[in-house]
């Protein structure tokens, strides 16, 4: 399990993070929405080691990652899709994947496993081809795919619809409701696509000016006018 307990960051004089508290469990989807500007991207770069938190901890599995490097982080288990991909363009969809298991021995890290192509079909077809070549949304599964290579214990995606075509936001959210009902790692998801949070989400966590106003279970986003409380 990844939990968040009261981590707090600030921008300059600019207090982005307040007191945010999250636990994301093993087996499920925990999805955090808000407005644009409200802190969602700072906090998973906090969860990352991208940006320093100011005070609070995070927990992976009871211990606290807080001061860890991104590398180290990712050594403990930890997997991030940013926002806009960020895939090596110029190198091979397979070349991409196997950045993604640099963690592990010199052996292991030389072949792309096939479950991660059957996960993602389309790479194997274009495994040779630049990234660069793909299409949005075909960069964006490259970019599912390369973090899943590092077998996380979580999994942390930031906005992954994001300029995507509809058939290929299908299949994405089909993969990561997969993932999550495999029961091997968590997923912790920030999107502004309202209803392809709300399909996935086993719990949500709202924020507002960087504090969290409104936290409870998926089944009830409907219920508790969520849409409303994250409209843009």
């Amino acid at each position: 399990m990844l939990e968040i307990n009261a981590i707090n960051q600030y921008y300059g004089g600019s207090h982005i993070l307040r007191d945010v508290t999250l636990a994301a469990p093993v087996g499920e989807c925990s999805v955090v929405l808000g407005r644009n500007g409200v802190g969602k991207t700072t906090l998973l770069k906090c969860l990352m080691g991208i940006l320093p938190i100011k005070s609070g901890e995070i927990l992976l599995d009871g211990k606290d990652i807080s001061k860890m490097t991104p590398e180290q982080r990712v050594r403990a288990g930890l997997a991030y899709v940013p926002q806009g991909r960020d895939i090596f363009s110029t190198l091979t969809v397979e070349e991409n994947i196997l950045i993604g298991m640099a963690k592990f021995s010199q052996r292991k890290a030389s072949k792309v496993p096939k479950h991660l192509y059957d996960v993602f079909p389309v790479l194997d077809e274009m495994k040779h081809r630049r990234g660069g070549d793909l299409s949005g949304g075909q960069q964006q599964q490259l970019a599912i795919a390369r973090a899943l290579a590092s077998e996380p214990r979580v999994l942390v995606l930031d906005e992954p619809t994001e300029g995507i075509q509809p058939s290929i936001i299908k299949d994405i959210g089909r993969v990561i409701r997969s993932l999550a009902n495999k029961g091997e790692m968590a997923i912790v998801l920030v999107e502004q696509f309202y209803e392809f949070a709300e399909e996935l989400a086993d719990n949500y966590t709202v924020l507002s000016r960087g504090r969290v106003v409104a936290q409870g279970a998926g089944c009830d986003m409907a219920e508790n006018n969520i849409q409303e409380l994250v409209a843009i």
